[in-house]
């Protein structure tokens, strides 16, 4: 979806009248601190400090706080809240976004406003607090409630029914009437979202996750069970057929399918290298699409304008956030999207090319081959091993970054909550250059707030602590190259020279680029014998690290040499250069390698190469003289080759 169509999108949508009933909850935040705690004269017991509070809008209204961020023409609230200190913040909130509370009713008997408190100690959420779990609705209030949404279907472009509380709907004539009132007014937008209430509720829209979509189906899915896209798209076409209104899945990070007249349609979800809080998407999804579909946009482009917005909110930590139009035009410049989701998952679905160690993640590889003329590699991990086990000195390098004064005396289990979070940024930033991975060591150190704001230092400064270590590692394998104890072969991976050779052969112009300083690549790369190989060009990172990035290097390599995209391959171990491979139309073919041995398959590595967009998995180039005929379409004889 292109920006110009994003923001024509956000134009229509400046005329959307939109109402929202629903389950209007508060979400409060403490940020604990025992620093402040003290001893209770009373009661004799430590009391519990409070640093900080704050508080936003959750369920419906962060729904409301959604479509604010999108600045429709109109936004009406329908429900209900107590006669309490929530209700009366929570009214305030949903003022202060913009929407008419007319119908923003509040019921003195037998009703406590919905608020979870959540309570954060060293970054860590506490078990949840609730308020209101024992609110019942009068039947009076329903009665005002359904003369509200009529209308708003009167009066309204669009009407989104958001159920997400347990036991919100306690009186069955609600549902009997409020379908009446769907069928009288079924040509109005409706959009369903609802916890409970999917199979109750008739004539409307639906937007719903891919467990829900399975439970209509009546199929019970356990937690830890993953369903795959292909039975999402069964289970979404049946749905469709029995309402004949457009259905919407939403499947976590597989991103979104839309299911309309015209068949289905795939949005895949977005590569995000930050820390995620998935809280809150939902709501931000189901505003984003009926937004859209009220200002006359079809339903696959409605998809992808949502799939961009709760790619924006789940970026968002400790908050249920929102997106509004210029973070949607932000994010859908040069997107990375996840690829072959449910492949990367299940090794189980690998197929390979017989009488080889190649897994094909797509048919479209063996119809791309054949016409390359040039080829880009990443060094470290793909060619050389000298680094490896680079991660092994960045992980402590960070945690100590983050930790500060209390690396040796936080909790266990915040030590190793915290360490997963930095092993997975570390396995999502593999292949970029390293001064953007202190970029996001800096805000992950701000995020976790152990360590003072004037004790933070620069992504310079954390990458001289990193290189200290990383180079004294390098040097001592160099100097044991250098003494003749061991030989370049001892640090390259099985079959890379030959099968560079084998390109040369052929005329390929080739070239290495990686995120490590630009010099210590030349000079790894001359030591191990095979520099000259890359007429191209060797490239790494810059003092201006603006002035690289293994991007612009295939960029430019396309724009100089007026290329097709199947006239390069791109080869890398991490997922950076195989997004912009795939990203350029080109020929990826990821590295799956096991630094260790030097050949092999290292199954930590498949998951995010293939997310990443890779066509084909190798896991070394020892069977060269194979690939080689794969990628030239060369007749061979596999057995013997």
């Amino acid at each position: 979806m292109l920006q110009s169509r994003i923001s024509s999108v956000l134009e229509k949508i400046a005329h959307v009248k939109v109402a929202v009933y629903g389950d209007f909850c508060l979400d409060a935040y403490w940020i604990m601190d025992e620093r402040g705690s003290e001893i209770s004269i009373e009661t004799s017991l430590k009391a519990e400090a409070v640093a900080r509070d704050y508080y936003s809008p959750g369920g419906a209204a962060n729904v409301v706080a959604n479509l604010s961020a999108l600045n429709p023409a109109l936004i009406r609230v329908i429900g209900v809240a107590g006669d309490d200190m929530h209700g009366r913040e929570l009214a305030a909130q949903l003022k202060s976004l913009g929407a008419d509370t007319e119908a923003f009713f509040i019921q003195k008997e037998d009703f406590s406003t919905y608020c979870y408190l959540k309570r954060l100690v060293n970054g860590r959420e506490e078990p949840r607090i609730d308020f209101g779990v024992y609110s019942k609705r009068s039947v009076e209030t329903d009665r005002h409630i359904l003369t509200a949404i009529e209308a708003a279907l009167q009066e309204c472009d669009a009407l989104i029914f958001n159920q997400q509380v347990t036991g919100s709907i306690n009186n069955e004539s609600f549902i009997e009437q409020v379908n009446r009132l769907f069928e009288k007014y079924s040509n109005k937008i409706i959009m369903l979202d609802s916890r409970h209430f999917n199979h109750r509720i008739e004539n409307t829209y639906l937007k719903a996750n891919d467990r829900e979509i399975a439970s209509l189906n009546g199929l019970y899915i356990s937690p830890e069970e993953n369903i795959p896209i292909a039975d999402v798209r069964k289970y979404g076409r049946t749905v469709y057929e029995k309402s004949r209104k457009p259905v919407f899945v939403t499947c976590g990070e597989r991103g979104i399918i839309a299911f309309d007249e015209t068949g289905s349609y795939e949005v895949p979800g977005l590569q995000l290298k930050s820390r995620l809080d998935t809280v809150g998407a939902g709501d931000t999804a189901v505003s984003a699409l009926t937004l859209c579909l009220a200002a006359g946009i079809s339903p696959r482009e409605s998809a992808q304008f949502a799939n961009f917005a709760a790619a924006v909110t789940v970026q968002k930590l400790f908050t249920t956030g929102t997106a509004n139009g210029q973070e949607i035009i932000s994010i859908s410049k040069e997107p990375d999207f996840i690829y072959n989701a449910d492949l990367a998952q299940n090794d189980r679905s690998a197929v390979f090319i017989p009488e080889t160690e190649f897994e094909i993640c797509t048919s479209e590889i063996l119809e791309k081959t054949g016409h390359i003329r040039h080829a880009v590699f990443d060094h470290d991990g793909t060619i050389s091993t000298l680094r490896h086990g680079w991660e092994n000195i960045m992980e402590p390098v960070i945690m100590q970054a983050i930790l500060g004064d209390h690396y040796h005396k936080v909790d266990s289990a915040i030590f190793c909550n915290i360490q997963l979070q930095v092993r997975e940024f570390i396995h999502k930033t593999t292949g970029i250059q390293t001064i953007y991975q202190m970029e996001g060591l800096v805000q992950m150190v701000r995020e976790h707030g152990y360590v003072p704001e004037d004790q933070i230092l620069d992504k310079f400064q954390y990458k001289s602590l990193y290189n200290k270590g990383l180079l004294e590692m390098v040097r001592n394998r160099i100097e044991k190259l250098r003494a003749g104890e061991l030989d370049s072969a001892d640090y390259t991976i099985k079959g890379a020279v030959a099968f560079l050779n084998a390109l040369k052969e052929r005329g390929v112009t080739l070239y290495l680029a990686s995120g490590t300083d630009a010099e210590d690549v030349k000079n790894e790369a001359q030591i191990l014998g095979y520099a000259d190989l890359f007429d191209g060009g060797i490239f790494g990172a810059m003092q201006d690290y603006t002035r690289f990035s293994k991007k612009m290097v295939i960029e430019k390599i396309i724009h100089d040499n007026q290329l097709h995209g199947n006239e390069l391959a791109v080869f890398g171990d991490g997922p950076d250069e195989i997004r912009e491979g795939r990203r350029a139309g080109g020929i990826a073919v990821g590295i799956a390698s096991n630094e260790v041995q030097r050949f092999g398959h290292n199954p930590a590595k498949r998951p995010r190469l293939i997310r990443a967009g890779a066509h084909v998995l190798i896991p070394d180039f020892s069977q060269h003289q194979k690939l080689v005929a794969l990628l030239f379409q060369e007749n061979v004889n596999y057995a013997k080759a």
